[in-house]
């Protein structure tokens, strides 16, 4: 790992896999449980190439990069582009992820059509209608559909998907409607389901999601939902194979 120059407001957090750190700035949006769950949802090929919409810091990219041929990473706010590839550089990941400082609502500028085998998206949850918008310009854009909705997403996802490719994705259990009505809108069809609960007695917080290019309607899977925490507050043993040795997330 080669030694990063931090500046103002930015930390460096341990990932706690493979020996690689990441730089966050404390001003902006720090990951958290639901990208690092998203980056352990699909089942990749070691050929894949994946991009990911809207990377923030890259924690995502950093996670997936020894189970996949490459990753793109494109982000629209540049100081957050900027410290997704500092986190690259500091990693000496440079051969495997390439990051993209621009806007995924014009990705036809960005990448060629049907160029991915997978496309993985943390997207803002909210409309900008619901719910307190954070004071905080990087954490608004990160939790509110202030620069993209969920449907420029989905079709961000369609364009850079080849036939047959999957799209995996982290949103709100309330929105399902709506996701699999886009889905189905942009020629996917939603095939693996995994709901998120706090604990076992409560109601699912997050949703995780696989689609398909071109598959047919039916056939959805849906797993038994991972539980974050025991009746005693802990993390379950399942949440800390997958997130609680790999490092905390504020």
């Amino acid at each position: 790992m080669r030694t990063p120059s931090l500046k103002e407001h930015e930390r460096l957090d341990d990932l706690m896999r493979s020996g690689r750190h990441i730089i966050q700035n404390t001003q902006e949006f720090c990951f958290s449980l639901d990208a690092v769950l998203l980056a352990h949802f699909p089942a990749f090929s070691p050929r894949a190439r994946v991009l990911e919409l809207g990377t923030g810091t890259g924690v995502i990219p950093l996670l997936i990069a020894d189970a996949v041929r490459s990753v793109d990473a494109v982000e629209l706010s540049p100081v957050m582009a900027d410290i997704a590839a500092r986190n690259v550089w500091m990693n000496e990941l440079e051969a495997k992820i390439r990051v993209r400082q621009g806007d995924y609502r014009a990705i036809r500028s960005l990448y060629a059509a049907e160029s991915f085998d997978w496309v993985l998206a943390n997207p803002p949850y909210r409309p900008v209608c619901q719910g307190e918008i954070s004071r905080l310009q990087g954490v608004a854009r990160a939790r509110h559909e202030i620069t993209a909705t969920l449907a420029d997403v989905v079709a961000a996802a369609r364009y850079a998907l080849r036939y047959g490719g999957h799209f995996a994705l982290v949103h709100l259990p309330e929105r399902l409607g709506e996701i699999l009505v886009a889905l189905h809108a942009h020629q996917m069809e939603a095939k693996r389901l995994r709901f998120v609960q706090p604990k076992a007695a409560k109601a699912p917080n997050m949703v995780l999601i696989e689609a398909v290019v071109g598959a047919a309607p039916g056939g959805l899977r849906v797993a038994p939902p991972l539980i974050v925490h025991a009746a005693d507050g802990s993390y379950t043993e399942e949440i800390l194979d997958i997130y609680g040795r790999e490092g905390q997330a504020e």
